[in-house]
């Protein structure tokens, strides 16, 4: 669970360029240090774009004679009226490259919350940004990958001593926990169902987890005796606000 928010898996050493930022001066940060992109920054440090080497490329690609494009690259060659628009505009700029918005993840937001942004915006890399949206940190899809792939031996070690040990205060053995492809399956008998009922949920919140089973059981329905007193306790207020 030390690893359930972006923040705590983001690289805080970002590259990232300017508005203002020369072309060629994004396309030496990307190569010098072995990225497909960076963040585009105001001078309040929040993002407000983002350039990649594809953005380089198709650049490079659209101002490229078309017919010197074809013969060495294979693209198809651009209308006249394409090839003029460029030669009379040719971005020179990370802010005339970037692409805007840009897809980003807050600090706080959840490791399970950045990989379905990912995927569902098609992107490689996310600009963390804390609570004022300044640019803090990235996260990749290689980072979240460490997570989701944990060994299951990793995982189940840290439902013991996080969840059994640490929160519920049982002994390593008091229940069988068992991982396998990231599913893990809590059995047993605890002494309240409520315990059952935190056991399954904080082992959901566990880095790597993609599912629980959960075969407890239970001495005592203690979250029954809670719904009733939340019951009195009701009743009991209601009649006090007559008085």
């Amino acid at each position: 669970m030390k690893h359930d928010k972006v923040g705590s898996l983001m690289i805080m050493d970002v590259v990232r360029a300017e508005y203002g930022t020369p072309a060629e001066d994004v396309a030496r940060l990307l190569d010098d240090h072995r990225i497909g992109g960076l963040p585009v920054v105001d001078q309040d440090d929040q993002v407000i774009g983002v350039v990649s080497a594809s953005d380089l490329t198709a650049h490079d690609t659209a101002r490229a004679d078309p017919h010197r494009s074809r013969s060495r690259f294979g693209f198809p060659e651009l209308s006249p009226a394409a090839r003029r628009s460029t030669a009379l505009a040719p971005a020179r700029t990370a802010g005339e490259l970037m692409s805007a918005p840009p897809v980003t993840a807050h600090a706080e937001d959840t490791i399970v919350e950045a990989a379905r942004t990912m995927a569902r915006r098609g992107v490689n890399r996310l600009p963390v940004l804390d609570e004022e949206d300044r640019l803090v940190g990235v996260v990749t899809r290689r980072d979240l990958l460490r997570v989701f792939l944990r060994p299951d031996a990793e995982i189940r070690e840290e439902v013991i001593e996080e969840v059994l040990v640490r929160v519920l205060w049982l002994m390593p053995r008091s229940i069988d926990v068992v991982a396998a492809d990231g599913v893990v399956t809590l059995a047993g008998r605890l002494e309240n169902r409520s315990e059952a009922e935190i056991a399954v949920a904080m082992t959901r919140q566990i880095d790597g987890v993609v599912a629980v089973v959960g075969e407890l059981t239970w001495r005592l329905d203690d979250t029954r005796q809670r719904s009733d007193e939340q019951v009195l306790h009701g009743v009991t207020d209601d009649r006090l606000r007559k008085l």
